[in-house]
């Protein structure tokens, strides 16, 4: 089977994107269509792929799938690419529109400079930040900021927050030394995240600075995670480390991201998106 494929990184967090406005696939192949392209040594290579479809609540839809198989709630880096995408090819004519993604709908914005897109805007919508919204075992509407957090031999604090998709957040002193090899895999798979977690490390350097690195559930580290640079300002401003209503600069491994969590519960987020490559991916099924 021959897929037309757009390879696309948001701050190097890459996704093969496959139209599935021009094409066709079978859902039950999804999940190991996923593990076959991410492969860097027998497919493309990726931190999954991301399907643009047709949508009845949106101009379009997107749903991802990771690299081990598993289909995500959503992915901020992801919206962007799928932003520039559905704008440079007429999917849409808008610089303002809705995509829908397996955790709502989103609202985006693209900056356009000679046609193309530069920077993209999305309303990341409101934070849940009750247990049962993240999903973390416990009392149902308590909220998880600055708990203790007992992993292997380590005692840390934990901040959860869903953006859409579960976030554990745990500020540290140097993001140098955040033990993202060492736990990331322990927690991402805990017993009290019934649906597994998203792991990030912060360091906070001034109230509207941080630092950050990520431990995404279904792929492990990668270059960045916009779902989760939201979910650790979130999380910096619960714990009065940062300013709220105000735009938060977060470094991550691939380049920087412009958060902010505003007076009326909002977190936008803004970044770039890149085009990698394009072509046809041959797979046999």
């Amino acid at each position: 089977m021959k897929i037309p494929f757009t390879k696309m990184h948001g701050l190097g967090n890459s996704y093969i994107y496959i139209d599935l406005f021009q094409h066709k696939l079978e859902e039950a192949m999804l999940p190991a269509l996923a593990q076959s392209v991410s492969n860097m040594n027998t497919g493309i290579g990726s931190d999954g792929i991301i399907l643009i479809h047709p949508s009845e609540r949106a101009a379009l839809g997107m749903r991802i799938f990771n690299k081990d198989g598993s289909e995500g709630q959503s992915c901020g880096n992801g919206l962007r690419c799928t932003a520039k995408y559905a704008y440079e090819h007429g999917i849409v004519d808008v610089t303002q529109f809705q995509i829908e993604t397996k955790a709502n709908i989103v609202e985006a914005e693209v900056q356009i400079q000679n046609n193309n897109v530069q920077l993209v805007t999305i309303n990341m919508g409101k934070p849940q930040l009750n247990r049962a919204d993240i999903p973390m075992i416990g009392s149902e509407t308590e909220k998880v900021v600055a708990e203790q957090f007992k992993i292997m031999d380590q005692q840390l604090k934990v901040t959860a927050v869903s953006m859409g998709n579960p976030h554990a957040v745990f500020v540290v002193d140097n993001i140098d030394d955040a033990p993202l090899v060492e736990l990331g895999p322990s927690i991402e798979k805990d017993k009290r995240f019934p649906q597994g977690i998203n792991v990030e490390f912060i360091e906070v350097l001034t109230p509207t600075e941080i630092n950050f690195c990520v431990w995404e559930r279904g792929s492990g580290i990668t270059q960045a995670c916009g779902t989760g640079a939201c979910a650790a300002v979130v999380a910096a401003a619960l714990n009065d480390l940062v300013n709220r209503n105000e735009q938060i600069t977060v470094h991550l491994p691939g380049g920087d991201l412009f958060i902010k969590w505003d007076d009326q519960g909002y977190v936008w987020m803004t970044g770039g998106a890149e085009v990698i490559a394009t072509g046809d991916y041959y797979y046999d099924d």
